[in-house]
């Protein structure tokens, strides 16, 4: 996966920084409970001034109605462990896609019974690109079947999708690759 497609998350460059990084670890997502917002690849990096640490966030869309309650978890969770003062920053671009999320949340995803997404990395120059509906290659996140079919471009939530299994019968929704 190319580099700019990528997080960036600076060298951890104080033992604030660290303890900070593992209290975010801990900050569920509000919309995707199983997943922290670490594991999302929202926390983009912690930078230690100091007097204070700056939580630099990458909404998963830009109109996404949970981020003032991300920002706001942040910040809660890392005064309640004593490393405020704290500010969040809203980093926007390059825009976040679903290739951030970590190996670790794409199984936690699977084990809360979403499907995860596919990799989505576009030609280098590309910011965005349309992606074919790929019904077929989603697998369910239950029993593995790729006998699969959407029964809704949205679930839940607008960044997710409602499918069923033709094999177990079960729905599940998918987390849509952007």
């Amino acid at each position: 996966m190319p580099a700019a497609h990528l997080p960036r998350r600076r060298v951890v460059s104080s033992p604030r920084a660290q303890r900070a990084w593992a209290v975010l670890g801990e900050v569920l997502d509000p919309e995707v409970p199983a997943l922290s917002v670490c594991d999302l690849g929202i926390v983009r990096d912690v930078i230690d001034h100091g007097s204070e640490l700056e939580v630099v966030l990458t909404p998963t869309y830009s109109g996404c109605p949970a981020t003032e309650v991300i920002e706001q978890s942040c910040l809660q969770a890392l005064e309640a462990q004593g490393l405020g003062p704290a500010r969040a920053t809203l980093q926007r671009a390059p825009a976040w896609t679903t290739d951030w999320i970590s190996e670790d949340g794409r199984r936690k995803l699977r084990e809360y019974g979403i499907a995860p997404p596919g990799p989505t990395v576009p030609e280098a120059g590309v910011p965005i690109r349309i992606m074919r509906r790929q019904d077929a290659l989603v697998a369910c996140p239950r029993c593995g079947s790729r006998h699969t079919e959407r029964l809704s471009a949205f679930g839940s939530t607008a960044c997710k999708s409602l499918y069923r299994c033709l094999d177990c019968r079960e729905p599940f929704e998918h987390f849509k690759p952007i």
